[in-house]
């Protein structure tokens, strides 16, 4: 399936609108992930453990978007946004949401 944030692709006309397709994860931020964040904020560099909650995160929104593309029959998405939240009781949770149309392609 074809995602893009554009609102045209290279691969085909648009020639139907199937509609808005959404896609949600929400981590939790484990403490040893924010300690050692916190350790790498002191002594600098970058915090792996929260940069692979959230490749994580995103990845499991975008595949359940593509699903709901899929269940409409779209061969592809476009005008794709991502949107990144922290959530819950002293921030504690990553929250990504991806949004995008669901469209048909000329063949």
């Amino acid at each position: 399936m074809i995602i893009s944030t554009t609102p045209e692709v290279a691969e085909g006309r648009v020639v139907r609108t199937l509609g808005v397709v959404t896609g949600e994860a929400i981590i939790g931020a484990h403490i040893f992930r924010d300690f050692f964040a916190g350790v790498t904020n002191i002594i600098g560099g970058r915090a792996g453990g929260y940069e692979k909650a959230l490749r994580e995160a995103r990845d499991i929104a975008l595949q359940e978007m593509e699903l709901e593309a899929r269940s409409l029959g779209a061969d592809a998405i476009v005008g794709v946004d991502l949107d990144y939240e922290n959530l819950g009781v002293q921030n504690g949770m990553l929250m990504v949401a991806v949004s995008g149309t669901a469209v048909k392609l000329s063949a």
